[in-house]
């Protein structure tokens, strides 16, 4: 981000109110609407790309994703749910935070102002996705997003997004649900969460884990949800990503349970002085089996940090025994927000599941961060924006 667009969105941060997280208007030039854009575009791509890239090797190990692709791995886009450049849950709960994350800007003219509530409200209308043949027209709150149909399609949801989102009871942070569930699914879809550039890095990480802990109640996994999302938000606001690294860590250090997510952040900093990058030096990052969602985050990170450029960022990341969907998502999200749309390699975004709908999303979230006040307010209304983004 140029030195004007970084000084408007830390004048936007400055502007943020109270504890609801409800940032004050901000003028935005045009040069710093096309640099945040940019930014949405390249997060939102880069995930899908990640998620989709990794989505054939997960499940496999080291040894089986050569035996499969070869003695170098998996290079290229290849088959998944049959098709090349298929996406996950992952990609699918990313757009519905989006979603979600508009309806509550939108809501906001009707003096309502609880994010996590409209959050938990997209997930919902992802779960009627799950289980509907196709869009209920019937429903008129759905938007647009839910009546996508190509969403209508079950890739991989883990049981906890399942179960989380089976019904309508918010979750708190005293009472969240499925306390024991770790995995990364949670963390995958936090990205958007870290294009609230007018907020403050601690109400991101709140927000975020809030919206986490709707499905994903171990601290692990919700803290690694709201990391992730403020070194999203770092970048966005032209930090580096050691530097958005290093805010998450501060962040990090006041919350209950947040050792484990810490030390995969730190294991993942210090690899990058260590042994060339390989899938030796990612396999050391990870606990466990490397399933959890700290070493997805660590993996993600640490291959962001050494890339040479997106396609070797991603291929670092997937090429491992973990989870490689989680770890490609996250790592597309950090090299799509550091570098922006135009860095990522033109032969996968042809191919990519969604692209366009992904792209109308991501533009019509960086128009509400930037021109909201010019779309909707208590006294002006713009009927194409609220059948899109209804208030209900």
């Amino acid at each position: 981000m140029n030195t004007t667009a970084a000084s408007a969105t830390k004048e936007a941060a400055a502007a943020t109110t109270g504890t609801t997280g409800a940032p004050a208007p901000a003028l935005w030039g045009r040069a710093e609407q096309q640099d945040f854009r940019s930014r949405v575009r390249g997060t939102l791509l880069g995930s899908a790309i990640g998620d989709a890239l990794g989505a054939p090797v997960t499940g496999l190990s080291l040894n089986g994703i050569h035996e499969t692709h070869g003695p170098r791995g998996l290079s290229e886009l290849a088959p998944a749910y049959g098709r090349r450049g298929a996406v996950t849950a992952a990609t699918q709960l990313t757009l519905f935070t989006v979603d979600g994350l508009i309806r509550a800007h939108v809501r906001r003219d009707t003096g309502a102002w609880h994010p996590p509530t409209d959050v938990h409200r997209a997930y919902l209308r992802w779960a009627a996705t799950q289980r509907d043949w196709g869009p209920d027209e019937r429903r008129a709150d759905n938007g647009w997003l839910a009546r996508e149909e190509w969403l209508y399609a079950r890739r991989g949801p883990g049981r906890a997004c399942l179960t989380g989102f089976a019904d309508d009871t918010l979750a708190t942070l005293d009472q969240p649900k499925n306390p024991t569930a770790r995995d990364a699914a949670a963390a995958t879809r936090s990205a958007p969460f870290g294009l609230l550039v007018g907020w403050e890095p601690a109400l991101v990480l709140q927000l975020a884990v809030e919206c986490a802990a709707q499905s994903h109640g171990h601290p692990t996994a919700y803290l690694s949800a709201g990391a992730f999302a403020v070194i999203v938000h770092g970048l966005t606001r032209g930090e580096s990503l050691d530097a958005a690294v290093r805010r998450a860590l501060g962040l990090l250090g006041a919350r209950p349970g947040h050792q484990p997510v810490t030390d995969a952040l730190l294991r993942a900093v210090s690899a990058v002085t260590g042994a060339a990058p390989g899938p030796e030096t990612v396999a050391s990052l990870t606990s466990g089996d490397g399933r959890g969602a700290e070493d997805a985050l660590a993996v993600a990170v640490y291959c962001a940090l050494v890339a040479e450029d997106v396609p070797h960022g991603l291929r670092l990341a997937v090429n491992q025994g973990g989870d490689s969907a989680a770890s490609g998502a996250l790592c597309g999200a950090l090299l799509g927000a550091l570098h922006g749309e135009t860095a990522l390699p033109p032969a996968w975004l042809t191919a990519l599941e969604g692209r366009a709908a992904v792209l109308e999303l991501a533009d019509d979230l960086a128009l509400e961060m930037t021109q909201g006040p010019a779309l909707h307010g208590p006294t002006l209304t713009t009927p194409s924006w609220l059948a899109r983004y209804p208030r209900a």
